[in-house]
């Protein structure tokens, strides 16, 4: 007759036996798992491609195009943002010779889903990549492959690059990417003739400097000199082909921390490390501009300045509240402003509602090639707003938190769901307790920092906006690549 021990001990070998058989399953997953794209969808991506290039319209602008992009750079860290602690004086001619933008939105509230937004003109949740992309075989990454989730931009979305280069345009791109760093997402999968930079952020390891997808610099790249190297880089690209037209997005590693700073500026700036990498990122931007005006390239070069969302922990979100990977403003509002010399009238301060989807629409315009057809594609043209023409009609701005639709603004409202806020005194090690509130109605125009709730003298806006979040939930739940066909 069995015991209870014997009966305890059969129990506790199932037990084990049904733990190495989860194990074993989810190391089959991560072995075997990559994300894949239908081949239907890639064709019907090239034939799109094809189209747009037999459609080009040759008659149009087609200006040279530079689309310097920060990493982390925060709402209120230039000076033609208000800041008085960083010295800027490059960025902000630069940006007092164009038209600057209050109310401009990355796309996201963290670097990957924010650079496929910018880069395809669709919301991150339409591209599936909603999350931060980490080196292949680190534990995150294999965190994500185990949930079956995405580790890379999707090889059937179109770029700017992919669709400037249907339009003839040469293409190069220079610093961070991160949007996978295995084929077939890689800069030259996605329309670029030329690149070089990090595949990821500079606080992932193993961290390698990149050229045309050879390893031009093993782990541990001199971070020192990583700024320098970008612009010489762009600088390179700009003078090759200045017979254009051309396109070139210059990534930036920095402000992004860890933070390393040139030897030429360690130490000069009394905002600390922070204010001395800022000082070479802002000398970087000036030679740059330097470049085109030595070349005679300034009047037909559209220059774009804007980050990939807030700052961090160090960094300032200026008036607004909230930081990198939050739904509050400071995570998603940055500056953005736009120089062409021949087109934009400078000293322009604009209120308008802009984000970083409508770049993607404006530059193919611009170059006369037509709109992907076979997608939606979110953004709106900007350059009537660049040229005081008629202002842009009021469209929501998404906020999500990876596939989370957590707030929305129209026109001067911005809706925020019911969600957990972070309660500093309840805390286990690095993990905060969250405390569900809201949700709530936001006053921008009167409240930019959104400290007082307003749904109670505002029924009407808040049920509107509560509506319509919910309709674009389930206009993804039902479509979420948002293809045409």
């Amino acid at each position: 007759m069995r015991t209870l021990a014997t009966w305890l001990g059969y129990g506790a070998m199932i037990f084990i036996a049904m733990g190495v058989a989860f194990v074993v399953y989810e190391v089959a997953i991560f072995a075997t798992y990559e994300q894949r794209e239908d081949a239907e969808s890639l064709d019907r991506k090239q034939r799109e491609l094809d189209r747009m290039a037999s459609h080009v319209d040759r008659a149009a602008v087609r200006p040279n195009v530079v689309l310097i992009l920060f990493d982390d750079l925060g709402f209120g860290d230039l000076g033609s943002y208000g800041n008085t602690s960083l010295e800027t004086p490059r960025l902000d001619a630069l940006a007092a010779e164009g038209i600057a933008f209050d109310h401009y939105y990355a796309p996201a509230t963290v670097c990957s889903p924010s650079r496929a937004g910018l880069l395809t003109g669709r919301w991150p949740i339409r591209t599936t990549l909603t999350r931060v992309v980490f080196p292949t075989g680190s534990p995150l990454d294999a965190t994500l492959r185990v949930a079956g989730a995405p580790v890379r931009l999707p090889a059937d979305e179109i770029t700017i690059a992919e669709g400037l280069r249907a339009g003839g345009y040469a293409t190069g791109f220079v610093g961070k990417w991160h949007l996978g760093d295995h084929e077939p997402s890689l800069p030259h999968n996605f329309g670029f003739d030329r690149w070089m930079g990090l595949l990821y952020s500079n606080d992932m390891e193993p961290l390698s400097l990149w050229r045309d997808n050879e390893s031009i610099e093993a782990d541990p790249v001199d971070q020192t000199a990583l700024t320098k190297r970008y612009t010489d880089e762009a600088i390179d690209f700009i003078e090759e082909q200045k017979d254009g037209p051309f396109f070139l997005y210059l990534a930036h590693t920095f402000p992004h921390i860890p933070l390393y700073s040139s030897d030429e500026q360690s130490g000069k700036s009394d905002a600390g490390l922070y204010g001395d990498v800022m000082a070479d990122l802002d000398a970087s931007t000036g030679a740059i501009v330097d470049a085109l005006d030595r070349l005679s390239l300034a009047d037909n070069t559209i220059v774009i300045v804007t980050s990939d969302n807030g700052p961090w922990f160090q960094g300032s979100a200026g008036n607004v509240r909230g930081r990198k990977g939050e739904t509050f403003e400071g995570g998603m509002r940055v500056p953005f402003f736009v120089r062409w010399p021949t087109h934009i009238a400078p000293g322009q301060r604009s209120s308008d509602v802009a984000a970083g989807i409508d770049v993607f629409p404006t530059l193919l315009r611009l170059a006369g090639v037509p709109i992907p057809g076979d997608r939606i594609v979110d953004g709106v043209d900007l350059m009537p707003l660049f040229t005081g023409g008629v202002p842009v009609e009021d469209r929501p701005i998404f906020y999500f938190a990876w596939n989370t639709l957590e707030a929305m603004r129209v026109g001067r409202f911005k809706w925020q769901a019911r969600r957990g806020i972070v309660y500093p005194e309840i805390q286990l090690g690095y993990f905060a307790i969250r405390i569900p509130k809201g949700p709530w109605l936001f006053d921008l125009e009167n409240d930019p920092d959104e400290s007082f709730d307003v749904h109670e003298r505002h029924p009407e806006v808040f049920a509107r906006l509560a509506q319509q979040a919910e309709e674009f939930r389930g206009e993804i739940t039902e479509n979420q690549r948002g293809w045409r066909y």
